[in-house]
């Protein structure tokens, strides 16, 4: 019965978020799928902090417009998420929500899935926010360098406070709601705090230096955008590795926090 109100409150929250235009098709699709297996096997615990996720980051793409409507060139994807773009951010936490069915009193899961989230939580904040810092960013492989705002690997100490109140208010919810607890609410909450803003700055390092790059000769700018720039120029390829998008970078912003969690909870 879980399952079934998991797949029905699943199908709820997608149809909303495609209403509300922050899905497209193939991402209300991919977010049943997340749904389902996060409510229907984790329980109202595992979805407050899915939907913690998705209600704030999706929130803060649509604040302050006007201050970022010159940034969507530099993005691959829009703020209409699609189903990279939900696998990317969702699918280390969908792991382990169907792990949890086999495993349901192991508390180390519970762990890796917030993990997972403060993560990607983090990462949505510094991007969404980090791009209202005043001064530009600077890129994370050599400080020295400034970039323009929106740039893949560019870092800024208002979007590096952004991503720790991100982790940090995953970790919150993580810690009061944890079914199984085995540390100090002060230590689970500053290891996932910490794993999660360690994800983010890890997605950061992959967006300076392998993550798949192109350049608009038209706009004379550098882009995510492939294979056409938002004025309609094919993009040429200059830097990275041409099979890791944004998407997977998401991903491993996540996988990165779990490692981090797991070695952190070995001394903890």
């Amino acid at each position: 019965m879980q399952l079934l109100y998991g797949f029905l409150l699943a199908i709820i929250i997608s149809y909303l978020a495609y209403k509300a235009h922050s899905l497209n098709k193939s991402g209300a699709i991919a977010a049943l799928f997340v749904g389902t297996i996060i409510f229907g096997i984790g329980g109202w615990q595992w979805a407050i902090l899915l939907l913690t996720f998705f209600i704030t980051s999706s929130a803060l793409s649509r604040a302050f417009k006007k201050k970022k409507q010159n940034l969507d060139e530099k993005f691959s994807k829009g703020h209409q998420r699609d189903a990279g773009q939900v696998f990317g951010n969702g699918g280390i936490a969908t792991f382990f929500a169907g792990l949890h069915f086999f495993y349901p009193n192991e508390p180390i899961i519970w762990l890796c899935f917030s993990a997972s989230l403060a993560a990607v939580n983090a990462d949505t904040w510094a991007t969404e926010l980090g791009v209202l810092n005043p001064n530009p960013p600077r890129m994370i492989t050599n400080l020295t360098k400034t970039v323009d705002k929106g740039t893949s690997g560019g870092i800024s100490l208002l979007g590096t406070f952004a991503s720790l109140l991100g982790s940090g208010l995953v970790a919150v919810l993580a810690t009061f709601l944890n079914p199984n607890p085995t540390l100090s609410i002060t230590n689970y909450f500053l290891l996932i705090t910490f794993a999660g803003l360690a994800g983010s700055l890890f997605d950061s390092l992959l967006g300076g230096t392998i993550q798949a790059m192109y350049f608009c000769p038209t706009d004379n700018k550098e882009t995510e955008k492939y294979p056409l720039h938002t004025c309609g120029t094919q993009t040429v390829h200059i830097r990275g590795w041409k099979w890791l998008n944004n998407d997977l970078v998401n991903f491993a912003c996540g996988f990165f926090a779990v490692g981090v969690a797991l070695i952190l909870v070995l001394y903890l």
